[in-house]
């Protein structure tokens, strides 16, 4: 699944303006950064609650395929520069997280391979 697909169908906007259009391989959602470092991987779509400049140092560092922030939850201006600046597709929707998930799933996402 494209992450321009996942966008529409979750209903999410998209922070950080155009982008290119990425795969997204797998999918985790997980608050604790050093626990998705460990297990996260490239090409991944990432739900996470967080919207802070780790989280998006984290995303770059791994090459993921799109940050999503569930529940509406507010991202400061500093935090989508940053992401636009590190090409980083940051969305957000007003789903909770568990609904993003089962939405990737119920699409044919795959979940983040177990480190």
């Amino acid at each position: 699944m494209k992450v321009s697909e996942f966008e529409r169908i979750s209903g999410a906007r998209c922070l950080t303006g155009p982008y290119e259009d990425r795969e997204i391989a797998c999918g985790y959602t997980c608050d604790l950064l050093s626990h998705v470092m460990g297990r996260g991987q490239a090409d991944m779509a990432w739900i996470t609650v967080q919207a802070h400049m780790n989280v998006i140092a984290v995303a770059a560092l791994l090459d993921f395929a799109c940050v999503i922030i569930p529940e509406s939850l507010p991202v400061e201006a500093p935090i989508i520069a940053k992401a636009k600046d590190e090409d980083i597709i940051l969305l957000s929707s007003d789903r909770t997280a568990y609904e993003l998930v089962m939405l990737l799933a119920e699409n044919g996402v795959a979940p983040a391979k177990k480190g």
